[in-house]
């Protein structure tokens, strides 16, 4: 009976030291941010036009329609890469993608103007991997949002991929978030 009691025992006190030792280790200082939302913030800029402000015809399809200077800061130390997704939700077909660039590195903290070679492009809503300035119809002014996402992983996707597929693979791994949003009418 002793003997049956002390396996007994050791089976549960063998079993309590895994699950302890598990649920440790499943554990880490630096959790992912659920969706949508991230524990950190970054300050994302550019010296074209301040948040809220009118983005230059020379970043529109009515000038160069090269993408504007932007830089940031606030990027979490343990980043792995970084992404940054422009849109116009103001498009009337709906979210108008305009720009996607992923698996930036790290040690990135802008892009000058008119740089197209940082990172791995993603396809824009006109079905290519470049910057495509704001282009609205006439009327109201649209807005333009810029998001920066600091990732604790790489995604490794294959150039070109959709922002849908750039979303998907970011779940669970924003550290960190930013925006910058800028206004074009015609």
């Amino acid at each position: 009976m002793i003997l049956v009691c002390r396996k007994y025992l050791w089976k549960e006190f063998v079993l309590l030291f895994l699950l302890i030792i598990g649920s440790a280790c499943g554990q880490t200082s630096i959790e992912s941010a659920p969706e949508g939302e991230a524990q950190m913030e970054v300050q994302l800029a550019s010296n074209a036009f301040t948040d809220g402000g009118t983005i230059p015809d020379k970043h529109t399809c009515d000038g160069e329609d090269i993408s504007p200077h932007l830089v940031w800061s606030g990027i979490p130390e343990w980043t792995q890469s970084v992404v940054l997704i422009m849109d116009d939700p103001d498009a009337p077909v709906g979210t108008w993608v305009h720009w996607v660039l992923y698996d930036l590195p790290s040690d990135i903290k802008e892009i000058t103007e008119g740089e197209q070679g940082v990172g791995v492009a993603g396809i824009n809503s006109w079905n290519k991997p470049e910057y495509g300035g704001p282009c609205p119809p006439p009327g109201k002014p649209h807005r333009y949002f810029f998001k920066l996402y600091a990732l604790d992983t790489e995604l490794y996707l294959q150039p070109g991929a959709a922002k849908e597929d750039i979303e998907e693979a970011m779940l669970g791994h924003v550290l960190a978030q930013g925006q910058l949003m800028g206004l074009y009418s015609r």
